[in-house]
C-alpha cells in the first residue's frame, strides 16, 4: 500500500501507521488494478464500494437524454469517488465509472459505519445516519448544479437539467421544483432567454410543458 498516496487523501491524511492500518481494516479496503478504458462500474447498478485512486485517473460519468457522455468527476491519485452514492445505497443509478489510464484503486465499504452504530441509542443512531445522509445528498445536489453551470449554451444546460430530473423521476414526465424565475436563476440565465428557448423547443416537438410540469417527447 502506497502510504504517500494515502496521506494525500482527506480520509487518511495525518493518520499514523497504526491508525491507518485500523482505518483500512475498518473500511474493508481492497486494492484492484484496471486497464485503460476498462469499466469499473456499470450504470443501472447499486454502487457497493467507494474508491480511492492510488495511481492513474478515474472518470465518473453519466449519459444525458440524448446519449451523450457527461463527465461528473475526474479523480486522480489521492482523491476519492463514489462515497455519497455508496453511503446512500441508491438503486439503479445512471452513473458509470471507467479508467482513463491504467489505474490502481483502493475500494472501501461504508457498511462498517452503520455497524459501529448498532450499540448506541436508537434515536442517536437514527439522527447520525440522517445527518450523514443529508450531507451526502447535498454533495450530489451540488454536483448536479456544477454540471449544469459548466455548460456554455442554454440548450446544453437544459439537456443536462432535464436529464437529471428524468433520471430522478424514472420517467420522461416530471415536475421541477421551480417557477420560471427560479429556474432561470438555477440555470444561470435570464427569464426571457429561458422562456424563448423553451418555446423554441416546444415548436420543434422536443418537449411539452405546463408551468413546472414537463414531458420530454424526443431527443434534443
Amino acid at each position: 500500500m502506497d502510504r504517500d498516496v494515502l496521506q494525500k487523501s482527506k480520509l487518511f491524511g495525518g493518520l499514523n501507521k497504526d491508525n491507518t492500518e485500523y482505518a483500512l481494516c475498518f473500511l474493508n479496503a481492497a486494492e484492484k488494478e484496471y486497464s485503460k478504458g476498462e469499466f469499473m462500474h456499470q450504470a443501472g447498478h447499486r454502487l457497493l464500494h467507494f474508491g480511492l485512486v492510488m495511481s492513474g485517473t478515474v472518470q465518473v460519468c453519466m449519459d444525458d437524454i440524448n446519449g451523450n457522455n457527461m463527465i461528473m468527476a475526474n479523480a486522480t491519485a489521492g482523491e476519492t469517488f463514489g462515497e455519497s452514492l455508496c453511503f446512500l445505497s441508491m438503486d439503479d443509478i445512471p452513473i458509470y465509472i471507467r479508467a482513463v489510464t491504467d489505474v490502481r484503486v483502493l475500494w472501501m465499504e461504508t457498511s462498517s459505519i452503520f455497524a459501529c452504530l448498532q450499540g448506541c441509542d436508537t434515536r442517536k443512531h437514527d439522527l447520525i445516519i440522517r445527518f450523514i445522509s443529508m450531507l451526502a445528498e447535498r454533495t450530489l445536489a451540488m454536483n448536479d448544479r456544477i454540471q449544469i453551470l459548466s455548460k456554455l449554451c442554454l440548450r446544453d444546460k437544459l439537456v443536462t437539467f432535464f436529464s437529471q430530473y428524468m433520471y430522478k423521476s424514472g420517467s420522461r414526465v416530471f415536475v421541477v421544483p421551480f417557477d420560471r424565475s427560479d429556474m432561470s436563476v438555477y440555470l444561470g440565465t435570464n427569464r426571457s432567454s429561458l422562456s424563448r428557448e423553451l418555446s423554441k423547443m416546444r415548436k420543434e416537438g422536443i418537449i411539452e410543458f405546463h408551468k413546472n410540469h414537463f414531458h420530454l417527447l424526443k431527443k434534443f
